[in-house]
């Protein structure tokens, strides 16, 4: 799935994406560790794998949209 980076603390690892219907869905550190990355700015087209937990998505993975 892809989504677009909304928030990044880089002390914490830890943000927010907005999905393509403009729903933001928060992620956590591992899900940052997994995906290997060591900065995420505001913009930033990203993929995500994600879990449903509860009717809500979790996030897994966050990684660099690719073409």
């Amino acid at each position: 799935m892809q989504a677009t980076s909304f928030t990044y603390d880089s002390e914490t690892r830890t943000g927010s994406v907005l999905l393509d219907d403009g729903t933001p869905v928060d992620f956590d550190a591992a899900a940052f560790d997994a995906g290997g990355l060591r900065l995420l700015r505001p913009g930033q087209r990203v993929r995500i794998e994600t879990k449903d937990e509860g009717g809500s998505p979790r996030i897994t993975l966050v990684t660099l949209q690719t073409l």
